[in-house]
């Protein structure tokens, strides 16, 4: 009998790593109106992100991998001492071992693609190292097992690491889940199985006080894709409890977004990584148990975050440091601090924009669920809005520097110092939990450009690439996809097999663009086509029909909406789905950013050029300076328009800033 529960086991394993080999696991979620293509099913052939993928494959996948084994981030020997191999004592921020697996997670995707048999190896290795750290119930999380090991943190210390090791363990989870998709080796699924066990049990027991201890909760979209990968029930029973027992405490903080339970919340509130992890997380658990409340509560905090509190680059999080007199039990002698936070609504400075990365991506993780559930496109806007601007930003062209924020202005005569610079460094101390994320998510996002459903195909994103997949009743589907996007909006789609039961294309019409034309096989299709949606094209494919997507991309002029009081009566470039700023190299000799006007009626060329070896597209323009531009000791001064100049400005592409040496940055201007 044993040995054939053993064998159905084992089958069962067979025939969900056959159904699902996507980021999400979504293939059998009764409420997810989408799914995921498998990892290896979307390969980049040339144009924009094959130049990024190339970069991540060529320089950032290996630097990292590098780095996070060398003494300067000590994280690889962090897992050897508390594997007993060497005696020594924890280093580096209590989040280290998560930064590893999401390097390692971004990997694991990239062996998807490229099946390089010595990132295969790498994986191997380390996770045999994972396995001989991880204790007999499962627990994983080096700080405290050195401790017991060796005895050289103190308790106190060890105390302070409890923060992250749920957020460590959630990220373990998701990178094992990837891994065992890419390569079909249950080796380190199983090691994440003893730490979804850990969590059950302890969750089981743990007092709420405890349990709340948890903070950024990576760990809610680790457990539902465990759920999804060995289908063990106490895992979804896991997710739930999650729910259940936040903001059940007196101690719960709006930072942590856990002072009022989560069927209370409406709003964005605290810590934006916090925050879009949990949003990111809650959407996972819906797409499994169809809860109501948590798609009501969800769509509330999406549209308070989209059109209250996001900047124009897709980036969360305004805030460095401040108070939230804005929770539930707002009481004006108790005021709580919050830190890398969203503020509150329309409350979006530029200089002093926190917008860390690890919050961008989280915007990107969310949005992308919330897509898989609904179907609709308002989503992917917003993954795509941050993908190109506010994630790509925090990394340099060449992918080895990175930043922790990004802001949206850059004046060398701010007067005071921010914690962290505005200049990608290699290595963040304290700080570099950015890099590993986008180490990932650049190696991922393939998998976001297509999904499939009962429908027909859905296209997300648009990149030349070869889509090789299989629809739902296992009949394959190829298409290859040409275009110069997001440089020019011409969209080809070429199919190269189409499955009888192939009766619909969905194309995602950007909710940016406007006059978008579409022809199949060079007839022009009449339907209206609406900005914002998917345009369903029906009818029976055959291999040779080639549709064609036209986006006219002009050069647009953005406002804000006047309650966004720092950039009132300024104004922002995009063309296509790229913001643009001003770099102070544009400008002559003392003369700021902050002293330039655009003149908006400017006749704006686009050029194609050249940096580190990238091709980008600048936008000319013409700007206003005036020469009586200083103010030192100066806060307020009559207008004069006496000694305005005209000069030639070139705009680029705001993700790309930075990459010329240091010097100030804007992304709004006066005009």
């Amino acid at each position: 009998m044993k040995k054939n529960i053993i064998i159905s086991s084992l089958f069962l394993s067979t025939v969900i790593f056959a159904q699902n080999k996507g980021l999400v696991a979504n293939s059998e979620s009764p409420y997810s109106k989408l799914q995921s293509v498998g990892l290896q099913d979307v390969k980049w052939t040339n144009g924009f992100w094959k130049e990024q993928f190339d970069v991540e494959t060529r320089n950032t996948l290996p630097y990292m991998w590098d780095l996070y084994h060398s003494e300067t981030s000590h994280a690889y020997q962090n897992f050897e001492i508390a594997a007993g191999l060497s005696k020594g004592t924890f280093k580096g921020p209590s989040f280290h071992d998560g930064d590893f697996y999401k390097i390692f997670e971004g990997m694991a995707a990239t062996y998807a693609v490229t099946k390089d048999k010595k990132l295969d190896a790498e994986m191997d290795k380390a996770i045999a190292l994972f396995a001989k750290v991880q204790r007999k119930d499962g627990y994983i999380h080096t700080p405290v097992l050195i401790d017991e090991r060796w005895g050289t943190l103190g308790p106190e210390e060890v105390k302070k690491q409890l923060g992250f090791e749920k957020y460590n363990m959630g990220h373990l989870m998701t990178a094992a889940c990837i891994h065992y998709r890419a390569t079909g080796k249950t080796n380190f699924l199983n090691i994440a199985k003893g730490v979804a066990d850990f969590l059950y049990d302890f969750y089981k027991k743990a007092s709420p006080e405890l349990a709340r201890n948890a903070i950024c909760p990576s760990h809610y979209m680790g457990i539902v894709e465990m759920y999804r990968t060995t289908k063990n029930p106490k895992y979804l029973e896991l997710a739930n409890n999650l729910i259940d027992i936040r903001g059940t405490t007196n101690d719960g903080t709006d930072d942590n977004q856990d002072r009022v339970p989560f069927r209370e919340q409406t709003t964005a509130m605290g810590h934006a990584v916090r925050a879009n992890y949990l949003y990111a997380g809650v959407a996972d658990l819906y797409a499994e148990t169809g809860e109501k409340k948590l798609l009501d509560n969800l769509e509330s905090i999406w549209d308070d975050v989209t059109y209250r509190k996001m900047y124009i680059t897709g980036g969360c999080g305004s805030l460095y440091d401040g108070v939230s007199p804005d929770g539930t039990f707002y009481d004006p002698t108790v005021v709580q601090k919050i830190h890398q936070a969203y503020g509150r609504p329309f409350q979006l400075p530029n200089a002093t924009a926190h917008t860390e990365t690890c919050a961008n991506i989280g915007n990107v993780l969310w949005n992308w669920r919330m897509l898989q559930i609904t179907g609709d496109a308002k989503y992917a806007d917003i993954v795509e809005l941050a993908l190109y601007n506010s994630v790509l930003s925090g990394m340099d062209l060449e992918g080895e520097k990175f930043l922790y924020n990004n802001p949206l202005n850059v004046s060398n005569d701010l007067p005071f110092h921010q914690r962290w610079g505005n200049e990608r460094e290699g290595y963040i101390a304290l700080s570099n939990c950015c890099a590993p994320n986008v180490t990932r998510t650049i190696a991922e996002v393939g998998n976001y450009a297509y999904n499939i459903s009962k429908d027909g195909l859905y296209v997300n994103l648009y990149g030349s690439n070869s889509l090789k997949t299989k629809s739902l009743n296992g009949e394959e589907i190829e298409i290859e996809q040409q275009t110069n996007y997001p440089w020019d909006g011409k969209i080809t789609l070429k199919i190269v097999k189409a499955p009888k039961d192939l009766q619909n294309f969905f194309l995602r019409i950007p909710g940016w663009s406007q006059n978008a034309e579409v022809s199949v096989n060079n007839a022009k299709i009449t339907d209206k086509i609406v900005s914002g949606t998917y345009l369903k094209l029906n009818q029976k494919w055959k291999k040779g029909d080639i549709i064609e997507l036209n986006l006219p991309m002009p050069v647009e002029l953005m406002e804000a909406n006047p309650l966004v009081e720092e950039v009132k009566n300024q104004v922002a470039v995009k063309r296509g789905p790229l913001v643009y700023c001003l770099e102070s190299d544009q400008l002559p000799a003392k003369i700021s950013v902050n002293d330039v006007a655009l003149k908006v009626n400017s006749k704006f060329a686009t050029n194609q050029f050249t940096l580190n070896n990238r091709n980008l597209v600048s936008i000319d323009a013409e700007a206003v300076i005036n020469s009586n531009n200083s103010w030192e000791k100066t806060l307020y001064k009559p207008l004069s328009a006496k000694n305005e100049n005209t000069v030639q400005v070139k705009l680029i592409p705001y993700f790309a800033w930075g990459n010329k040496g240091q010097g100030e940055m804007t992304v709004w201007m006066s005009h």
